[in-house]
This record gives C-alpha cells, structure tokens and sequence, in this order.
C-alpha cells in the first residue's frame, strides 16, 4: 500500500499535524485502523496524565503525625493507625539503612 504524508486536525486542541508515511506505515504494521485523533503534543500530554504524572498527583494528601523516634511534627501520606510508629523522612531514612547494613 502506497502512503502519502497527511495533514490532520487535532481533536483536543484544533492544531493542524502531519500523520506521516512513517507513522502511517508503523500504524499498519501494529494493525491499527483509525487515525490519530490528538497531534503530539496531545497525545503526549494525555499520555502523562494517565499514567499519573499531571497535576492531580501533585495535591497528594498529606496527614500530620508525630515522630515516634525524634518527637517532631511531620505529615506523612498515609493516614496514621493507632499502635503503629510514624516516622519522619529523616529518622524513616537513618533506620532504613541501618538495617541494610548487617
């Protein structure tokens, strides 16, 4: 089958984008039918959003806590139990890697 490059609109933001004869022939190979919808950027975008990396994860909750090792006030991004030890990063850190070192 013979490809030509083709000018496509974005769906997302309206830019036009070429789908080129490279990209057409990869399309091919993978057995995909449709076109892409998003130019790259777009795409790119989506992309990073699905896999967690947009500025959802960024507004992480945070929950205070107490040290059990130093007794400093931290937060923590797990909601703390009852009988169970917090730590800080820096006491969390310290015993990690005491306890690699046997």
């Amino acid at each position: 089958m013979s490809f030509t490059d083709r000018e496509l609109q974005c769906a997302d933001c309206g830019a036009t984008f070429t789908f080129t004869v490279g990209e057409q022939e990869f399309f091919e190979t993978k057995g995909f039918t449709n076109e892409p919808k998003r130019c790259p950027d777009c795409r790119q975008s989506r992309k990073s959003e699905q896999r967690g990396f947009g500025v959802q994860s960024s507004r992480r909750q945070m929950y205070p806590a107490v040290c059990a090792e130093c007794g400093i006030e931290t937060e923590v991004p797990f909601e703390p139990r009852e009988g169970r030890p917090v730590y800080c990063r820096d006491c969390y850190n310290s015993s990690k890697a005491s306890s690699s070192n046997w």
